[in-house]
């Protein structure tokens, strides 16, 4: 599909930044969505073709983190593999149905889920480093949490992997670093099944999206890097900082 406009290659550099900051923030706290889409929103592209295009260059980071921890034995593919299903599944019937919705209307729905997510970023509270006793059985995990949230990541997206971690520590009484390694695994579920969805209906724009995974693959290395140094508190400002401004300067630009 080509693009349904053409970009400057000042944009486009811009665009590649926007994908490196996110992958880097993405590795570190989650919430990289927040960046890249408003970023491709405000470089003129239609909510849906920002959403599909975001997918592809989102792939990249949650697929190489979830096939190293497979690899690794640091996950066991038969722990997750019935929960990737469902939220594959969840995240399909999501991205099918943002397909039917008016532009019109996603140009006002995409801004403010952005938002709310932002508040959930700020206003959520910090998940235990310990395991505790699991709250409901792991059938009701399953359908109910997993496929809600793999619905979420199919329409939106950003914040998914957060949503993932905060499901396994609050509903399964999973530790922080076991929830966050199989919160990887079902996000990938979901981007793959997204980004299907996307290709399908041809609302991607490659050139973009190819040139955001180098950039995305990049930010997650340094982000890889700083993991033991950073204050997770500092960066989670930082998210919500250059959120709200990417969405004030796209406001201005749109009205």
């Amino acid at each position: 599909m080509a693009s349904p406009i053409e970009f400057s290659f000042s944009v486009i550099v811009l665009l590649l930044f926007a994908a490196l900051l996110a992958g880097y923030i993405d590795t570190l706290v989650g919430g990289g969505g927040l960046i890249t889409i408003p970023a491709l929103m405000l470089a003129g592209l239609p909510p849906v073709f920002a959403l599909g295009t975001n997918k592809l260059q989102a792939v990249a980071g949650s697929g190489t983190a979830s096939l190293t921890l497979l690899a690794k034995g640091r996950v066991e593919f038969a722990q997750v593999r019935v929960l990737m299903l469902i939220a594959f599944i969840g995240s399909i019937v999501g991205a099918v149905l943002v397909q039917l919705i008016d532009a019109k209307v996603l140009e006002f729905v995409v801004p403010l889920v952005i938002v709310l997510i932002a508040l959930y970023f700020i206003l959520a509270p910090k998940a235990s480093l310990d395991s505790s006793q699991a709250k409901v059985s792991n059938r009701v995990y399953a359908s109910t949490a997993v496929p809600a949230i793999g619905f979420y990541d199919g329409m939106f997206g950003p914040g998914t992997g957060s949503f993932f971690v905060w499901a396994g520590v609050s509903m399964r009484g999973q530790g922080i670093v076991n929830s966050t390694m199989i919160a990887k695994t079902l996000n990938f579920a979901t981007n793959i099944a997204a980004l299907l969805v996307f290709i399908y209906y041809a609302k991607i724009v490659w050139k973009l999206g190819l040139i955001m995974m180098i950039g995305q693959s990049v930010g997650a290395r340094i982000g890889t890097r700083s993991l033991m140094t950073i204050d997770p508190n500092v960066l989670r400002i930082l998210v919500i900082a250059v959120c709200f401004l990417i969405l004030i300067i796209w406001g201005i630009k749109t009205y």
